[in-house]
């Protein structure tokens, strides 16, 4: 009779819990989570990523203001794409700054100056609220033929 008593307890509670349905977990203010957009868990519509102040035009802008190519990387003829890895706090202001993918030491100081100098971003929102946001920006450099 326990046996029975103790099986009908069990499956009681197996046909009476819930599963829970969808992604429910939410980032909460304290949370210091680095996201990766393509990484998100669950709903990815729901993830709004960082941006530029005043976005993409903006951005170019600032750089056409800030770059200069350095002379010794002009003199040696050094081109290509230096990738930073950044994140981007909740306040928009940018911390972790590296390399991430080198093309001179030159070029990579420059990248790493003009990085520092740029303005708060807008941070990445996810399920409406603000979260820190592991960011990957390629700055080209690239000399004019003559």
């Amino acid at each position: 009779m326990k046996k029975i008593l103790f099986t009908l307890i069990i499956l009681s509670f197996i046909l009476t819990a819930k599963a829970q349905t969808g992604d429910t977990a939410k980032p909460s203010e304290t949370d210091t989570t680095v996201y990766i957009p393509h990484k998100i868990p669950g709903d990815t519509t729901r993830f709004k990523a960082p941006e530029y102040p005043g976005g993409y035009n903006n951005f170019i802008h600032f750089l056409i203001r800030t770059v200069r190519y350095p002379a010794v990387s002009r003199e040696k003829n050094e081109q290509g794409k230096v990738v930073l890895q950044m994140v981007i706090e909740k306040d928009g202001s940018i911390s972790n700054l590296k390399i991430f993918t080198h093309v001179s030491d030159a070029l990579d100081k420059e990248a790493l100056r003009v990085a520092k100098l740029m303005p708060k971003w807008t941070p990445g929102i996810y399920r409406d609220i603000r979260v820190r946001t592991l960011w990957l920006l390629p700055l080209s450099f690239t000399l004019a033929t003559d």
